[in-house]
């Protein structure tokens, strides 16, 4: 079955530009020219991915991700927008987004984009994460083990939120190069495993936990238990 996209665009040549190369690719496109048109149509038939512009008129891109959270659907949200400001980045993903492209982009990158969300699928994304004793909020930007506090690099915590949201599976080195680097690391870099070990420094040895597990030939998985 054909991946369906869901593309809010006010933009009317964007519109069709991305229809064009959407459907190119094999994926079935629903067109909504505002916030509130998009989601009475997700509504009526939910999206695999939606993609939209945060500058709508009506409600913007930022509102509708939000409205979808609140009502806990977690398909992937991508941000396409003229807004390039880290300001808007970091409020659009920690308000439940999954990635976020500036236009102009070229259609190459936002097709890998789509392949990436597309393959994680819904995952669910609370306001606030729990594994045993560790606790994370990503909004805030802050992590805990029990009562303390962790102080954590962006990439420490963009790791740890990946492993927090799918606690207790195996999560592949591709996978966690995707959601916490850019694009321009290659697949046989090593830095997930050396960001890796900084975590484990971190939340695990200094507490007596090894709550990380290496799993053999896919990469790692964070224990769902209390393994202190």
């Amino acid at each position: 079955m054909a991946v369906r996209i869901l593309t809010v665009e006010d933009d009317e040549r964007i519109q069709a530009a991305m229809r064009m190369a959407l459907e190119d690719e094999g994926y079935t496109v629903v067109e909504a020219a505002s916030g509130e048109e998009g989601l009475e149509l997700f509504a009526r038939r939910p999206a695999d991915v939606v993609l939209i512009d945060l500058m709508l008129p009506g409600i913007d891109g930022f509102e509708v991700c939000r409205l979808l959270r609140e009502a806990e659907v977690w398909t992937p949200v991508v941000y396409l927008t003229a807004r390039e400001a880290v300001e808007d980045r970091v409020a659009g993903l920690d308000g439940g987004g999954d990635d976020y492209l500036v236009k102009p982009f070229s259609f190459p990158e936002l097709l890998a984009r789509l392949r990436a969300v597309a393959r994680r699928g819904a995952v669910s994304r609370p306001a606030a994460l729990q594994a045993g004793s560790l606790r994370l909020d990503p909004a805030a930007r802050r992590a805990w083990r029990g009562d303390v506090e962790l102080d954590l690099s962006a990439k420490e915590f963009a790791l740890l939120e990946i492993f927090m949201r799918r606690a207790g599976q195996a999560v592949s080195r591709l996978e966690l190069l995707e959601g916490a680097w850019d694009m321009t690391y290659e697949n046989r870099s090593n830095v997930v495993d050396v960001y890796v070990r900084y975590l484990r420094e971190k939340v695990d040895r200094p507490f007596g936990c090894s709550s990380l597990e290496t799993v053999r030939g896919v990469g790692y998985r964070l224990r769902a238990d209390e393994p202190c």
